[in-house]
């Protein structure tokens, strides 16, 4: 099964400073269609003006991945990290008992990022932050995991949750697969080209909510760089 939710379907609000679409009910934005995905709870597709950004805030039971696909956004918080993760990388807060920080688009030119958050499967732990590249030469073809609650996911981010975070950089007409299983579901947005799943056809920034599906092959229609969230089912 596949749901196509176009991105013009999209909540959202533009505040000046940040124009945010949203895939899941999120702020002002309320679909009690749209909730969740599994444990996927969030998926914020975020345009961020130079030199504004998120002042100081709290977050506690949650992980939140961040996927900068243009610019560069700088993290700072109570624990005395700091970070600047600039576009193709990732970065994972682990919010856990709880975490105050910051998020600042630093740059000259405007940020676009997916903020994703996932609700944990594990609770009472320390809040943690880390920050990590991908080149996207890597990902040419296949995916690569980017954040993961797998131990066998070594070279990932971890996240503290049955999911992973997964992308894949493909030319028009290449094929990727994803072993998804059919007890588990998958959140994918092609951050920029066209594919398509099985008769479904997938545009930059759509939603594709996903089940039901032992491997999941995802096609080019013209190159594209996307993101798939692999989760449980709830």
């Amino acid at each position: 099964m596949i749901e196509l939710r176009p991105f013009e379907s999209l909540g959202g609000a533009n505040h000046g400073w940040l124009d945010a679409k949203h895939h899941f009910s999120f702020a002002d934005y309320h679909d009690p269609k749209r909730m969740q995905w599994g444990n996927l709870r969030v998926w914020n597709d975020d345009t961020i003006a130079p030199k504004t950004g998120f002042p100081p805030h709290p977050h506690r039971d949650m992980e939140i991945i961040t996927y900068v696909r243009e610019g560069a956004i700088t993290h700072e918080d109570n624990l005395g990290n700091k970070g600047r993760t600039e576009a193709g990388d990732v970065q994972v807060m682990s919010a856990g008992t709880g975490i105050r920080h910051s998020e600042y688009n630093l740059e000259d030119v405007t940020t676009r990022i997916f903020q994703i958050w996932i609700l944990p499967t594990r609770s009472g732990e320390q809040p943690s932050w880390g920050s990590r590249p991908f080149p996207k030469g890597d990902r040419s073809g296949h995916f690569v995991t980017l954040a993961s609650g797998f131990d066998n996911d070594a070279d990932a981010l971890p996240i503290r949750t049955d999911a992973r975070v997964i992308g894949a950089s493909l030319k028009a007409g290449e094929t990727a697969e994803y072993p998804l299983g059919k007890d588990r579901k998958a959140y994918l947005v092609p951050a920029t080209g066209t594919v398509r799943v099985d008769d479904v056809r997938i545009g930059a920034r759509d939603g594709a909510a996903i089940s039901d599906v032992e491997v999941l092959r995802i096609t080019a229609i013209e190159d594209s760089e996307i993101v798939l969230v692999d989760t449980i089912q709830i």
